[in-house]
């Protein structure tokens, strides 16, 4: 909150002078003081929403944000939900904590219900973001807003359309979580489906990257979806197993998303097992080998830990004895996690030296500061996870690809 307050970001893709040009100009300031919601028009909830340690629904964060709120809601104010979620969670769960105020807003739908009387306004508008995508940012992506009845949709719609291109409206908040989650759950099938055939590729001795590359030459009918270590951020490998605990309720069993966990999920498994092999083709055991991991962030030029399968990884190569460092540009070091506890692991310098120490080089993740020419040059094995060294034309024969 001071860090923000002070105009300064800690976010590495929101550069410091957009916070302090709202800072010095009055429009923007943090705060822990639940009863300044009270001077506010509109109050948007935006906290996660992860799985427990039974792979089921925690909306502890959601529950706790709505429990603060109400105490302090006024009449006419504009509450909307972005967190991701199953459907129903706005209805369900948000609506009856606000409603203690003693303020209402009705469940209601259609044409009859276009002047429905609300004390208070609510919607669901799931958040959309590509962390380090310079072509779409929240002003060019389009905004999904289902609200709970039209009065709340249109206030909804009314807010965003202040600040994006485009507002989508649905017919219900219920609609609105699906959309989210559908978004999502087609991206983890696709990964699935695609980390799956690298694996078959990899014993058929050919080149998923480039097969894809192919195939993605069809102008339709076709997405190109590029496999890796694992799914990681904060949605992706979380929100498909929402849809899959709702679905229970309704005795459906969603064998699609199950699936595609089960894939996704083996993935660090199977780099794991792919590094022991490669060190087994030079003579030498994983334990006891020193394997340097490249990028532990979940995707390239970002600095965002969440669910990232290299965290796995690391874990797997400590569980079967090596001596592991790594490095990160975007984590000088690391801390204790929810999972995981690397807290005493720093980044370590990248120059010829340091690489040729290492057994085995890991590119779990593909930042695009590295210069994978002098890392193949100076590593005495490269196992790649991401195809970051299709362009390196010198020892190919050090790189595993996996």
């Amino acid at each position: 909150v001071s860090t923000l307050n002070a105009g300064r970001s800690y976010i590495q893709h929101i550069p410091p002078n957009k916070i302090q040009k709202f800072v010095v100009s009055k429009h923007f300031t943090a705060t822990t003081d639940f009863a300044k919601l009270e001077e506010a028009d509109a109050v948007l909830i935006c906290v996660p929403t992860p799985l427990d340690e039974r792979r089921e629904p925690n909306l502890s964060y959601v529950e706790q944000t709505a429990l603060s709120i109400y105490p302090h809601l006024q009449k006419g104010q504009l509450i909307i939900l972005e967190s991701t979620t199953y459907p129903g969670t706005t209805e369900d769960l948000v609506l009856p904590i606000l409603e203690r105020s003693g303020l209402s807003c009705p469940i209601a739908s259609g044409q009859e219900n276009e002047h429905v009387v609300c004390d208070f306004y609510l919607a669901f508008s799931p958040e959309r973001e590509d962390p380090g995508n310079k072509q779409f940012g929240l002003a060019q992506i389009p905004k999904i807003v289902g609200g709970l009845n039209p009065p709340s949709g249109r206030a909804a719609q009314a807010l965003y359309s202040q600040v994006v291109a485009r507002v989508v409206p649905v017919s219900s908040t219920r609609a609105a979580e699906m959309a989210k989650l559908l978004e999502n759950i087609f991206r983890c099938v696709n990964i699935a489906l695609v980390n799956e055939l690298k694996q078959l590729c990899l014993r058929m001795n050919m080149d998923i990257w480039e097969i894809i590359d192919a195939a993605a030459t069809k102008p339709f009918g076709y997405m190109p979806f590029y496999p890796g270590p694992g799914l990681g951020g904060h949605c992706i490998p979380v929100d498909p197993f929402y849809l899959s605990w709702k679905a229970r309720e309704y005795d459906f069993a969603t064998r699609f998303i199950e699936l595609a966990g089960e894939v996704n999920t083996a993935m660090p498994y199977h780099v794991a097992e792919a590094t022991a092999n490669a060190l087994n083709e030079q003579k030498k055991s994983m334990k006891g080998s020193r394997i340097l991991l490249l990028g532990v962030a979940y995707k390239k030029d970002v600095d965002d830990l969440r669910e990232s399968p290299s965290l796995k990884i690391m874990q797997l190569f400590q569980q079967r004895g090596a001596a592991l460092d790594y490095n990160d540009p975007y984590f000088p070091q690391l801390h204790k996690m929810r999972h995981y506890n690397y807290e005493n692991m720093k980044s370590v310098p990248l120059d010829p030296q340091t690489l040729g120490s290492y057994d085995a080089v890991v590119i779990a993740t593909d930042h695009s500061s590295y210069d994978y020419n002098a890392i193949v040059d100076s590593a005495k094995l490269v196992v790649d996870t991401r195809n970051a060294t299709r362009r390196v034309m010198r020892h190919r024969e050090k790189i595993v690809l996996c």
